[in-house]
């Protein structure tokens, strides 16, 4: 006696009731959005680093006055704008100015010879002190002149082109949206109650608060990849890995297993090559510019180099964008599930009903 069990298919239709049993309408909009996420991936990475040129570089000059402002005007026609030149008083004052992040480099010009001072600061990106070096030694050679690179905050040996910030960050973010993902895929995308949220919430921030102690010791004590403390690398791993993850869980509580797709398009695919990892921000195009440092890997990563190489300066913006993230995130997943719980009960008593 034939015998066909629901779910199985039918066995005597065309392949088009085949595929149209075997690939529901739900599935073929997850498989869109997928694709749609993979070309997104390749125009962002690619649109943001396949040319990176310096624009609008902050830069400190120290000549005296009558010198000065002829230098500023210099470089301030320099083809395409790379820089944004301003006069500095002094060596010590420009010194400063970088380790305090308000500038990335400074001309120091020696009115008594021909040989000037650049002072460079390769903790924030290897590349943009690299750029600055090679634009500063044309426009010294054309005014026969050379120059002396002095490197004020130099990236540790065993931090590639700088990129250890980065990729210590890069691991935080996909700790964070991972561990949310899995909560929901474990246990269903919208949390049943304000209590299952909660839960979740405590549960990604043990996560994050054990993440961010891992990354912290590897990148230092382990691998010797990053200088800093380790409780401020911590610290900062924590805020990070949390905020990434409270985000997601937001997402997830109001779009469901879509808001997977979209942690993806906010961290992995806008925010990484935002991030001013590979290439610092004035190498990056205005979109990408402009958004990075209002994604979690931006201010991660500038955070972490901030720890690293810059005695934790300029770290008030970076923080205060994590925090609300966090804050956010968190906000948004309880207000979900409690909205979720009261549309559950006012719709009890229409079924009894």
């Amino acid at each position: 006696m034939a015998h066909t069990s629901g779910g199985t298919g039918n066995r005597n239709g065309s392949f088009l009731d085949e595929v149209k049993d075997a690939v529901t309408p739900r599935a073929t909009l997850l498989v869109l959005g997928v694709l749609a996420l993979q070309l997104l991936f390749i125009a962002s990475y690619v649109g943001a680093l396949h040319d990176p040129r310096a624009k609008d570089v902050p830069f400190g000059v120290v000549a005296p006055e009558d010198a000065a402002g002829r230098t500023v005007a210099r470089l301030e026609r320099l083809p395409g704008t790379p820089l944004d030149p301003r006069t500095v008083a002094d060596e010590a004052g420009a010194r400063k100015k970088i380790m305090d992040r308000e500038i990335d480099g400074a001309l120091v010009v020696d009115p008594r010879g021909t040989r000037d001072t650049l002072l460079v600061a390769s903790g924030g990106g290897t590349a943009l002190a690299t750029t600055l070096e090679r634009l500063v030694t044309e426009v010294e050679r054309a005014e026969r002149r050379t120059v002396e690179t002095v490197d004020v905050a130099p990236a540790s040996a065993r931090d590639f082109d700088g990129l250890s910030s980065f990729y210590l960050v890069v691991g935080w973010c996909v700790g964070g949206y991972l561990c949310a993902s899995i909560l929901a895929v474990s246990t269903g995308a919208r949390p049943a109650n304000p209590r299952r949220a909660a839960i979740r919430l405590i549960v990604m921030a043990l996560v994050a608060i054990v993440g961010g102690l891992g990354g912290a010791v590897i990148i230092g004590p382990v691998l010797g990849a990053l200088p800093g403390s380790v409780v401020d690398l911590w610290g900062l791993g924590a805020l990070v890995t949390f905020a990434v993850g409270a985000a997601t869980l937001a997402l997830q509580g109001l779009f469901g297993v879509v808001g997977i797709g979209l942690a993806i398009l906010l961290v992995v695919i806008a925010g990484n090559p935002s991030a001013g990892g590979a290439f610092p921000l004035p190498m990056l195009p205005p979109f990408w510019k402009a958004i990075g440092p209002a994604l979690p890997p931006g201010a991660g990563t500038w955070a972490a180099r901030s720890v690293a190489y810059f005695r934790s300066n300029d770290l008030t913006l970076p923080l205060l964008v994590l925090w609300a993230w966090a804050v956010a995130g968190t906000a948004i997943t309880m207000l979900a599930a409690v909205l979720r719980r009261r549309r559950q009960g006012a719709e009890l008593p229409t079924r009894a009903g």
